[in-house]
C-alpha cells in the first residue's frame, strides 16, 4: 500500500524512540510506499478532493531498516520525489501530528473527515480524535479515576486543593509533562500557578489528586484495535521530578501488566476501538487512570527492545486488517 504519514517535520525526529519511525520501518520492511506530510500541507477546495499538497515520498536507509530498537540515526531517509497526493487514493493515512490539541489540529481533523467521505481511510478516526482530547476524554470513564477536577474558576480549584491538599495541576493541551505543577499541603505558590494555568481565569484546567504512587511509575498501557499489548513502560520520575514523562526526563521500564492494569484496559479498550481509534496510550498511576492518550501514542520502542516484543509489528498487522 501507500501510506501517509501526517507528522512534525522529519528532520526532528528522535529515531531511538520515536514510535511513527518504528511504525514506518515496519512498514517499510513489508514493501508498502511511504508518504509523508505536515497538516498544513492539508487543502480542499470546491470540485477537488482533499489533498496532501507536496506530499513526499521517503525511502528509509539501509542503517534505518537494519537499526535494533532504540537506534540513534542521522540521515535515516531520503526524499524519492513529491506530488500533490489526494488522501482517498492512499492505502491509509496515518494521522501522527503530536499535540497541542489546539484549533489548528481540530481544523486539520475536519479536513480529514472530508477525506473521510471521499473513501480515504484514516487512523486514529478524525471524528474521534476530536471527541477525545487526551485529558478530557477520562471523564467518561469516573469509575477508573482518582479525583479529579475540571476548571477555570481560581475559587474552584482552591476548594479542591483544600480538600485534597497535595494536588496536580495541568493544561490541557499539553503533552510530555509540559505546564505541570504539584502543590503540596502548604499551598505555597498556589495563586501564582493559577494565575499562570488559568491565564487569570480565561482558560480551563485540570487538578488532580497526587498519587504517590508516581515514584513506581506513569504507566503507559497501549491499546491496538482495543486489545491491551502484554507490557506497559513505566515512566519513572528521576532526580527529585514529580514528572514521569520521557521527555521530561523519566526513566522507563517495561513491565507486564498488572491485574488492574488489564481491567481498566479491558474495560476501556473494546469501547474506544469501536470509535475508530486503532491506537490509544493509557496512562495509569497506581491504578488510576490519568489520560487518554489518542493522538500520538508513543512507547513502541522501549516497550518492545525490553519485553522481547514487535509492538510496530503488531500496530501494523491491525492496520492492515482494517484496510
Amino acid at each position: 500500500m501507500d501510506l501517509l504519514f501526517i507528522v512534525d517535520p522529519l528532520d526532528h525526529f528522535k529515531t531511538h524512540k520515536d514510535s511513527s519511525f518504528a511504525m514506518m520501518r515496519e512498514a517499510a520492511r513489508r514493501g508498502h510506499r511511504l508518504w509523508t506530510c505536515e497538516t498544513p500541507r492539508l487543502h480542499w477546495q470546491r470540485g477537488q478532493q482533499v489533498q496532501a499538497r507536496g506530499a513526499q515520498r521517503i525511502e528509509l536507509s539501509a542503517a534505518a531498516l537494519t537499526s535494533t530498537y532504540g537506534t540513534a540515526l542521522k540521515d535515516w531517509f531520503a526524499g524519492v520525489e513529491s506530488a500533490d497526493l489526494a488522501l482517498c487514493e492512499v492505502g491509509a493515512v496515518l494521522m501522527r501530528k503530536d499535540p497541542p490539541f489546539d484549533a489548528e489540529f481540530i481544523y486539520a481533523t475536519h479536513l480529514l473527515s472530508q477525506a473521510e467521505r471521499e473513501g480515504a481511510k484514516v487512523f486514529n478516526k478524525p471524528s474521534a480524535l476530536r471527541e477525545h482530547p487526551e485529558k478530557l476524554a477520562l471523564m467518561e470513564f469516573p469509575e477508573f479515576i482518582a479525583p479529579t477536577l475540571v476548571s477555570r474558576d481560581s475559587a474552584a480549584l482552591r476548594a479542591f486543593h483544600a480538600e485534597q491538599r497535595d494536588v496536580i495541576f495541568k493544561p490541557l493541551d499539553g503533552m510530555g509533562g509540559m505546564g505541570i505543577f504539584r502543590v503540596r499541603e502548604d499551598g505555597l505558590n498556589l495563586g501564582a500557578i493559577l494565575e499562570q494555568l488559568t491565564q487569570y481565569g480565561s482558560q480551563t484546567i485540570m487538578a488532580q489528586r497526587y498519587l504517590p504512587e508516581i515514584v513506581e511509575g506513569d504507566k503507559r498501557v497501549l491499546l491496538i484495535d482495543g486489545v491491551p499489548v502484554s507490557h506497559s513502560l513505566a515512566r519513572i520520575p528521576q532526580g527529585g521530578e514529580v514528572r514521569g514523562n520521557l521527555a521530561a526526563g523519566g526513566k522507563g521500564v517495561a513491565m507486564p501488566l498488572t491485574a488492574r492494569e488489564r481491567e481498566v484496559a479491558e474495560a476501556l479498550g473494546p469501547t474506544l476501538a469501536a470509535r475508530g481509534l486503532l491506537l490509544v496510550g493509557l496512562d495509569l498511576i497506581g491504578g488510576f487512570l490519568t489520560e487518554i492518550n489518542v493522538t500520538s501514542p508513543t512507547c513502541f520502542q522501549e516497550i518492545s527492545a525490553q519485553a522481547g516484543l514487535d509492538v510496530a509489528a503488531q500496530y501494523l498487522d491491525a492496520l492492515e486488517r482494517c484496510c
